[in-house]
């Protein structure tokens, strides 16, 4: 590419003025902005139940995506390991005492894991009772749909 002599001798004054080279735009500042914006209960909650309380007030037809489904379970899993970590964990004071023993070997002789599913601790007929019902028939129908 050729400049005549005129524009050549500007491009160079122009040069001259310019304080320092302009900075290349960072693409941090839209991930940085992307991250600092408010985000839904939904996406931040951690608690299950609140979780899934929160995808029953949003959600207008029941249904709820796969990722957040995946969320939900995720959370509830956690909060699960955490429990029986607490439960398998015992003190060390407690560890000395017969009661506990009788305990231990009583669960290591295998009598077998209790597969009934526990009744979550909400009032019959309120509104988190019916959710809770809702979803729990949800839940079955994509699992029947999966395996047909």
């Amino acid at each position: 590419m050729s400049f005549d002599p005129r524009s050549l001798e500007r491009l160079r004054q122009l040069g001259r003025q310019l304080p320092e080279a302009i900075p290349a735009p960072a693409t941090d500042t839209k991930r940085a902005a992307k991250d600092s914006r408010p985000r839904h209960k939904v996406e931040t909650e951690q608690d299950p139940k609140a979780l899934f309380h929160e995808l029953m007030q949003v959600s207008q037809d029941g249904t709820v995506p796969e990722h957040l489904m995946a969320r939900l379970r995720d959370a509830e899993e956690r909060v699960d390991s955490e429990r029986r970590q607490k439960l398998n964990a015992p003190s060390p004071s407690t560890l000395d005492s017969p009661t506990t023993q009788t305990a231990f070997s009583n669960r290591s002789m295998g009598k077998g894991k209790n597969t009934r599913p526990q009744r979550r601790d909400v009032a019959p007929g309120s509104e988190e009772d019916s959710l809770y019902v809702a979803f729990g028939q949800m839940f079955l129908e994509e699992q029947d749909d999966e395996t047909d």
